[in-house]
């Protein structure tokens, strides 16, 4: 954690929306004229493509089925909290890209399921901005979250999020619902002993909740929409927020608990504005003024 320069960490598995999430902070950037740089979460995989396949099955053969880009062990955690120690000491650091498709492909003049080469971030910028699978862990070998001065997790009931990367993934990946299904279970040893324990570590927990049948994820022909939907958002340290103002501000919302509060779908992108933005305004005046 820095005064000088702040880092924000936004925590989410694949198919949890944590890329919608990233477009409301780029608003708050832009209209509020804050000097971000961005790191992604899939720059710090371990693999390229081809070699992930290979361990993936070198590990099946060995009797590990639970082996996935949710683990630990398959990314370069130890990078990634250098980055962010780095940057916190300095404002300087290195990031690359992972290259998911040919349209990644014709951008950063490299192959699919490649990393682009390390380069270092813009300088002068005000704040470090994650988001990925891992920008809250904390294990025996890094502790990402007392790095990260905001730590924001997006975390759907998880029939939605399953709904939801299965159709992300035949729509934009071309996969059958059967190779979905696959990996979502091959993943779920690591989404229960890595990915849940790091919500614990979040300031902030934005979960959608749908209000329709989800019951049968891999069945289901639409997402729900943000209509269908609740937001729940937890906050880890209720003090010195303003539930009066925000359920006044968000019609329909309400309190269900003394550190929560219930928003509709179609709100959540005004509630993150109205909590965010002051969040993010008092880090980088304190980094100025530091």
């Amino acid at each position: 954690m820095s005064k000088k320069h702040p880092i924000i960490s936004v925590t989410g598995s694949s198919g949890a929306g944590t890329t919608t999430v990233k477009s409301t902070f780029n608003q708050i950037f832009r209209r509020e004229g804050i000097k971000a740089v961005s790191i992604e979460g899939d720059a710090f995989h371990r693999f390229d493509r081809a070699a992930m396949k290979a361990e993936l099955e070198s590990r099946l053969a060995a009797g590990d089925a639970t082996f996935s880009h949710f683990s630990y062990e398959a990314n370069e955690l130890e990078k990634l909290e250098d980055i962010f120690r780095i940057y916190g000491e300095t404002g300087s650091g290195e990031t690359r890209h992972y290259v998911h498709d040919d349209r990644d492909a014709q951008h950063w003049g490299t192959a699919p399921g490649t990393f682009t080469d390390w380069a270092p971030f813009e300088e002068n910028s005000d704040v470090l901005f994650y988001e990925g699978l891992h920008g809250a862990v904390v294990n025996d070998r890094v502790n990402m979250a007392v790095l990260a001065d905001l730590k924001i997790g997006v975390v759907p009931v998880i029939n939605l999020e399953w709904t939801q990367k299965i159709h992300r993934d035949k729509a934009s990946r071309g996969y059958s619902t059967e190779a979905v299904t696959d990996t979502i279970l091959r993943r779920m040893h690591a989404y229960v002993h890595c990915i849940c324990p790091q919500f614990t570590q979040t300031d902030i927990n934005f979960q959608r909740v749908p209000v329709v049948d989800t019951s049968n994820p891999f069945i289901a022909r639409w997402i729900p929409t943000a209509d269908e939907s609740l937001v729940v958002i937890r906050f880890r340290n209720p003090r010195g927020i303003d539930f009066p103002y925000l359920t006044q501000m968000i019609d329909g919302s309400w309190m269900s608990r003394a550190n929560s509060i219930v928003v509709p779908g179609p709100k959540m992108d005004l509630a993150m504005q109205l909590i965010l933005t002051p969040i993010i305004l008092r880090l980088v005046g304190d980094a100025k003024r530091a």
